[in-house]
């Protein structure tokens, strides 16, 4: 029965994207938690009810600073599936090279994936580049330190959360995203300037798995499949007729493949 219980029972971190919260996965920690998992859903810096303001957080290191010290106080036999949406693409990796051996698995979920080889900002940078400025419409962007940096921060207005984001999902999900969206940073500088942030011996070493959401219209699919053919995962999972926001919009779906992929790594 014990061999039984550590097959089933994992233990989920989810980690929400730009301006997104912890708030963002109540449906999917449900789910979870109802197949007898184990679930942490946290708010990184300036983010959910984080009492930070956006203007209080001075790295992408602080940023994720609530994640690591997660991660820290984890006992040492214990391994996580680490899920990241989004930018929390970027979190989760930066977790990855701090604690490798506490994760069984990495899972980008229509996530921000680097590699080892380039800066982070890298995947960012083909990002805006494929990004139209009409598909931009709704989002309010704080310029960078050149016109060709990524932008300092971005803030979803209730337009392009309901049309781009939410665009599948109920209204009251949509309601709630209008009340509690933030404005967040997206750290270009501290992401383009070093090359050592991410390395093969530890993020590297880490098994991942992507979520590809097919009805995305803010990470375009032809981008989501662009990250996993810059850096191949061992796993990929399809999720057709989700949004951005699959975990709202598809969470049964997205339930699913997190406990398929959890069931390959322990």
């Amino acid at each position: 029965m014990r061999d039984m219980d550590e097959r089933v029972m994992k233990h989920f971190v989810l980690v929400h994207g730009a301006g997104q919260g912890a708030w963002c996965w109540y449906k999917l920690a449900m789910l979870l938690k109802s197949g007898g998992h184990r679930v942490t859903a946290l708010d990184l810096a300036a983010s959910g009810v984080d009492p930070k303001q956006l203007n209080q957080v001075s790295s992408v290191f602080e940023y994720v600073q609530p994640l690591m010290d997660l991660m820290a106080s984890l006992p040492p036999d214990e391994r996580v599936i680490l899920v990241g949406h989004s930018l929390g693409g970027i979190a989760i990796s930066l977790a990855m090279e701090s604690f490798s051996e506490k994760i069984a698995a990495g899972v980008f979920v229509t996530a921000i994936m680097p590699d080892y080889t380039s800066p982070p900002a890298t995947v960012l940078e083909e990002l805006f580049r494929r990004t139209s400025p009409e598909s931009l419409s709704g989002i309010q962007l704080t310029l960078g330190p050149t016109p060709e940096s990524i932008p300092a921060s971005i803030t979803f207005g209730p337009e392009y959360l309901a049309q781009r984001m939410y665009n599948r999902c109920q209204p009251e999900d949509i309601t709630l995203a209008k009340m509690l969206v933030r404005p967040a940073a997206l750290f270009g500088e501290d992401l383009s300037k070093d090359t050592t942030l991410l390395s093969e011996e530890k993020f590297g070493s880490v098994s991942r798995a992507f979520v590809v959401c097919e009805g995305d219209r803010v990470l375009e699919e032809s981008f989501q499949r662009w990250m996993v053919e810059n850096y191949p995962t061992e796993e990929v999972k399809v999720i057709m007729g989700a949004d951005h926001m699959v975990m709202l919009s598809k969470p049964h779906e997205l339930c699913s493949c997190l406990q398929e992929i959890s069931e390959k790594y322990v």
